[in-house]
């Protein structure tokens, strides 16, 4: 353990046990936060904003920097969903979402992440208390170790930097208002107001008028293979356009856009896999598959070899990179 800090100032022990105390303390909260994650030439840029009410309620909308797009984590008392309010879908996992692993936007994530680590580094600046630790993700391998920076007077978290393996950052999450003991409605969690509330800022889909979308491809320093075959397939439903990689390591890439009709009804739908946080989009991670949701386009990796680690990593490289 290593503390560094100003004479007088608290000690890391001290500090921690606050933290706890607050988190204790609180009912609930409302956090506004902006997220940049570092892939391809430039940062991708979004907007979150986080509600939580004790015990386990939760609503984390993510927006693109030009809120045209967006997803809900919501836990309610029925569940873990993602909605995808572009298609009016609801999809409903069987998880303990969000407890199992770090989350850089919640804040007794953090917390969590601060106790849980023995040899967790603090120091003392003159507005911030500052931790680096270790992460929780399932696949840490990619992204071991975290920066935080509490407020010293309120102990709002002000700032999370997440770094890969060279120290580099990769995500960077920068709170802008927390408002703690927030004041909720009876119904603020519930799926079908989440939705219905964020399809008023982004409207369903409409149907596509012309079927052709620009393929992305996986950029070469990412993995050891190569693209071997594409195919494009024009159906009644939309585009698909398949891409088979080979190499030291081979996969599928799948990438479909769909008509989409607008429908009074939310289409719920109980999905087969893990729920994962790609930063810029929620997964779906099956024992051989990732599956996600991005600008109107469903993506698919399938491999028997590359582990979930390794398609995470790809599918993160793939979101702003679209030259072979």
């Amino acid at each position: 353990m290593v503390v560094l800090s100003a004479c007088g100032a608290k000690s890391q022990e001290a500090v921690t046990k606050d933290l706890e105390a607050k988190i204790e303390k609180m009912k609930s909260y409302k956090v506004g936060a902006k997220m940049s994650i570092k892939v391809g030439e430039e940062p991708q840029i979004y907007l979150i904003d986080i509600w939580h009410r004790k015990p386990e309620e939760y609503k984390v909308q993510l927006k693109n920097e030009k809120k045209d797009q967006s997803q809900i984590i919501l836990r309610n008392k029925k569940g873990v969903f993602v909605l995808t309010p572009a298609l009016n879908k609801s999809y409903r996992f069987q998880n303990e979402w969000p407890k199992q692993t770090s989350q850089a936007y919640l804040y007794e994530s953090l917390v969590k992440d601060i106790v849980e680590d023995a040899e967790a580094e603090f120091e003392v600046t003159d507005k911030h208390y500052v931790f680096k630790t270790k992460t929780r993700y399932p696949n840490n391998a990619i992204l071991p170790r975290q920066e935080v920076k509490f407020r010293k007077d309120t102990l709002e978290p002000v700032s999370v930097s997440v770094f890969d393996t060279d120290q580099e950052p990769l995500v960077h999450v920068e709170f802008e208002r927390m408002e703690f003991d927030a004041k909720f409605d009876d119904d603020s969690f519930e799926t079908k107001k989440s939705m219905t509330s964020a399809q008023i800022e982004v409207p369903v889909l409409a149907q596509n008028d012309e079927r052709t979308f620009q393929a992305k491809y996986v950029p070469e320093h990412v993995i050891d293979a190569t693209l071997i075959d594409e195919m494009k397939v024009e159906n009644d439903e939309g585009m698909r356009i398949l891409l088979t990689y080979g190499g030291d390591s081979s996969f599928t890439f799948i990438q479909e856009q769909f008509d989409v009709v607008p429908s009074a009804n939310m289409l719920e739908m109980k999905v087969n896999g893990k729920m994962v946080d790609l930063g810029f989009t929620i997964g779906v991670l099956t024992d051989n598959s990732l599956s996600w949701f991005d600008q109107g386009v469903e993506y698919t990796l399938i491999s028997d070899e590359l582990n979930a680690g390794e398609l995470q990593e790809i599918a993160q490289s793939v979101q702003s990179f679209s030259e072979k």
